[in-house]
């Protein structure tokens, strides 16, 4: 089935193909899952995203129009319905006060020191192009999909997105120096 084509996964599903439905979860979880918590989601939200996801996949699939491009509509749908959670639940972290204190708790110094690098990490990520912010979360929470898989949800022709990832990468790790050295 890994050699398959999105497309073709997706008229196997039609004809209830459990092996293409197993498939097509095996191959876009990391990216449900990284465009749910991206948007700020607690884990069991997260879940819920893409849970919805699939649910909305499964009874969707028969009015998908273009099959080839099934990445990118499971990255929609799961940005929306986290955006959609996110804003209905707001920026809630519970605590749990009953559960035991974290073990190997990072020091003051430790905690300074990685949250100001996460700052300039995320100010500089922040000040790249849509496309390249898209691609770098794509790449670094779900590293399994292919490149055709990445290259279909971020509309970039295939043969182009190794280069066009090195140049975003380029850009972001000049822009972290930039905000060290200021």
């Amino acid at each position: 089935m890994e050699e398959l084509t999105n497309a073709e996964l997706v008229v196997r599903a039609r004809l209830h193909d459990q092996d293409a439905w197993r498939e097509i979860v095996r191959r876009h979880l990391p990216l449900l899952w990284s465009a749910a918590r991206t948007a700020g989601l607690r884990e069991a939200d997260a879940a819920d995203v893409c849970q919805y996801t699939w649910l909305t996949l499964s009874e969707s699939l028969h009015r998908i129009r273009e099959p080839a491009k099934l990445s990118g509509w499971l990255i929609t749908t799961a940005r929306n319905e986290a955006l959609r959670v996110r804003k209905v639940r707001g920026r809630e972290l519970p605590v749990d006060l009953w559960g035991p204190p974290e073990a190997d708790y990072p020091g003051p110094e430790e905690l300074v020191l990685d949250s100001e690098r996460a700052v300039r990490l995320w100010r500089a990520f922040g000040t790249l192009t849509d496309q390249c912010r898209e691609i770098l979360r794509l790449v670094a929470y779900a590293p399994g999909l292919s490149y055709q898989d990445v290259a279909g949800a971020v509309g970039v022709p295939v043969g182009n997105l190794g280069s066009t990832r090195s140049r975003c990468l380029a850009v972001l790790r000049r822009r972290v120096e930039a905000e060290v050295s200021v």
